[in-house]
């Protein structure tokens, strides 16, 4: 296992999405924890979902604060597209480890509306690192995902494998930002980790997930489509599990070293973060409607199989994610371990009390 070089204690940490849904759980658990950390969240609050969703998150993040005292808060509405923006931050503040979860998400909206995706995960992305080399920090952690892997037919997915053939314009900024991380740390000696994050779930969080999406439309009496004609498998990460990770990632910088030309090696890691342990979506959407139903949000007589259908595979969809988390037990003894079901359980009691069924 690593040992910790970095002590968070009294440090001053950017959160970039930081009313995202990891963002604002990750806000949340370092405020918690941490003794004396100061905390600047960025996030430009659009509406690709409903903004009342993160503004709830962020009026959590502050009662979480007014509870902790001796840590700091501050939240910046502002995009990090805009240089000037992410400049004026650093010149302000002297992080010590930045952690950049603000993106554009989706796959399948990345299809209609490309431009959104090379303005946030690649112009953004850009200005994060070049602020990170103008004003040096111990540590850059960055959200990837697991799109990368594409049409992958090896599994479970290992960050060793080759990741050149995206199937989505969303998957291959992502591989682009860890392209670019990469060359950062070479050429100015930043230590970077990537995280490709596995089908994240959870309360509050994003509604254009399918669990999120799917209870939604039972609610209002639509039909859920399930693709692949339900031959799919996603591996189910609780954001709890994926806080826990980043956590552990944010403590834990690579190391500086040079290389036998003097120059410095990369000082670079990526890993996976995922459940390790596929579940089938025909599967998940039975969880999904018992856990609904036994939370009081749909009633006990809902007729689901009259609101579910089966399609074809949809354009830069893929059969199956699943993570291999070999790295990450390895470097820090730690790997996903929230079931399917206890997760979904605590999403449908939290949409129950959110939406006021």
């Amino acid at each position: 296992m690593l040992t910790p070089n970095i002590d968070l204690k009294r440090k001053t940490v950017l959160v970039t999405g930081a009313a995202g849904f990891i963002g604002a759980n990750l806000v949340t658990e370092l405020i918690k924890t941490v003794p004396e950390i100061t905390v600047i969240g960025i996030d430009n609050l659009n509406d690709y979902y409903d903004v009342s969703i993160k503004e709830y998150r962020l009026k959590e993040i502050e009662k979480t604060a007014k509870e902790n005292p001796t840590a700091k808060w501050e939240f910046i509405k502002g995009n990090i597209a805009d240089k000037a923006i992410i400049e004026d931050t650093f010149n302000k503040y002297n992080f010590s480890v930045v952690v950049n979860l603000a993106a554009q998400a989706g796959v399948r909206y990345s299809i209609t509306n490309p431009d959104v995706y090379i303005e946030a995960n690649i112009i953004g992305f850009y200005n994060i690192l070049e602020a990170c080399r103008n004003h040096p920090v111990d540590h850059l952690v960055y959200a990837s995902s697991s799109s990368v892997y594409g049409t992958n037919k090896k599994i479970p997915y290992s960050t060793e494998d080759k990741v050149d053939n995206p199937v989505s314009l969303y998957a291959a900024t992502k591989k682009s930002n860890e392209l670019m991380a990469h060359a950062y740390s070479k050429l100015y000696n930043i230590p970077s980790t990537g995280l490709r994050f596995f089908t994240v779930y959870g309360p509050a969080g994003r509604p254009d997930m399918a669990y999120f999406s799917f209870t939604q439309k039972l609610l209002k009496g639509e039909t859920i489509k399930i693709f692949n004609f339900g031959n799919c498998k996603r591996d189910f990460t609780y954001v709890d599990d994926i806080v826990t990770g980043v956590r552990h990632v944010m403590e834990n910088a690579p190391e500086k070293a040079n290389g036998e030309d003097g120059l410095p090696i990369p000082p670079y890691r990526v890993y996976n973060i995922g459940n390790n342990n596929p579940e089938n979506l025909l599967d998940f959407v039975n969880i999904l409607q018992e856990e609904l139903v036994s939370a009081g949000v749909l009633p006990k007589d809902y007729d689901f199989e009259a609101h579910k259908e089966l399609v074809p595979m949809q354009a830069g969809d893929v059969p199956i994610t699943y993570a291999d988390v070999t790295d990450l037990q390895r470097d820090f003894g730690f790997k996903p371990a929230t079931s399917l079901r206890e997760g979904i359980r605590k999403f449908a009691r939290w949409y129950k009390e959110f939406y006021e069924i």
